[in-house]
C-alpha cells in the first residue's frame, strides 16, 4: 500500500469509528470525525499531512493513487 491509500483508509475508518461510538458510547464522540475532518481541510490547504510525514519516514512508498 502508499502512503495516500493508507491516509484515506486511516481517515474513513476514524470518521466511521467516531460515528459509531458517538452513537452507542458518549455523544462527545462526535470529536473525532470533527478533528479528522479539520485535518483533513488543513491538509488539503497546507499540504501537510502529520500521518502522511510519518509514514514517509517509515519508508512507505510514496504514489498518488488520484491520478
Amino acid at each position: 500500500m502508499t502512503v495516500d491509500r493508507i491516509v484515506h483508509l486511516v481517515a474513513g475508518l476514524m470518521v466511521l469509528l467516531g460515528l459509531a461510538l458517538s452513537h452507542y458510547v458518549h455523544p462527545y464522540w462526535i470529536a473525532l470525525p470533527a478533528f479528522v475532518g479539520l485535518n483533513l481541510a488543513q491538509s488539503g490547504l497546507t499540504r501537510f499531512c502529520p500521518l502522511a510525514f510519518f509514514l514517509k519516514k517509515a519508508g512507505v512508498k510514496e504514489e498518488n493513487c488520484c491520478s
